[in-house]
């Protein structure tokens, strides 16, 4: 996948209807407020045009010893264009938090943009958000993403996570003029945990209390 980073002023543009676009952005604004412009990555060439990544775009926050990350795409960024009058497309928007390590904790913004394990989270995401515009399936709260891969989904694929489960992020529910947008973060989980939920040893609600945080630790192991 290529990817290039900007910030959102690049992406303003008076002609046209921005209005589910700025919604997404207005809401982490509101939890970042001193982050105006965020790393915002955009496919070279856009899926209208032809490109394999269906997201218009992933911007990266920077939190308290993580990278948070948002998808703006499943959704209606633009104009209102499905019939459903509740839901803006899809009717989701997908997040991520990301455990910094202490080089990516002390980076400048221009190091966080090349830096692989964002890079790799931005990649991953695309491929999500293939996944749903191929199949029309969407991804809810207290679900699990599973694949049954063995690699890590780090850059380097050598992280115990493996896959992911779903839980609402702290960003909430926003009301667009295109529709309702839920946001629906990914937590990683691992081989054995995933493959537990799967005999239903336990619930995705058990294993995310199990688990006690949001943010997505490539370092640490199995807690099953």
């Amino acid at each position: 996948m290529s990817v290039e980073n900007l910030n959102n002023n690049d992406l303003n543009n008076e002609e046209i209807n921005t209005s589910g676009f700025d919604a997404i952005t207005e809401a982490f604004e509101k939890i970042y407020k001193e982050q105006k412009e965020p790393l915002h990555y955009k496919p070279i060439i856009s899926y209208e045009l032809g490109g394999k990544d269906p997201l218009d775009g992933v911007s990266v926050y920077r939190g308290d010893g993580y990278y948070h990350f948002v998808t703006y795409g499943f959704s209606e960024l633009y104009e209102k264009e499905s019939e459903d009058k509740e839901y803006s497309g899809f009717g989701f928007e997908l997040t991520f938090k990301l455990k910094m390590n202490e080089k990516q904790a002390n980076n400048t913004k221009d190091e966080d943009a090349s830096d692989d394990e964002i890079k790799s989270a931005v990649g991953f995401l695309q491929q999500l958000a293939g996944y749903v515009f191929e199949s029309g399936s969407i991804f809810n709260p207290y679900e699990y993403i599973w694949t049954k891969q063995k690699e890590g989904i780090d850059s380097k694929q050598k992280s115990k996570i493996t896959g992911f489960i779903t839980i609402p992020d702290e960003a909430g529910e926003i009301n667009t003029p295109n529709g309702k947008v839920i946001f629906v973060e990914l937590v990683g989980a691992t081989d054995s945990e995933l493959n537990a939920i799967y005999d239903k040893k336990i619930t995705v609600k058990e294993l995310a209390q199990k688990i006690g945080t949001d943010i997505t630790d490539y370092s640490r192991t199995s807690l099953l």
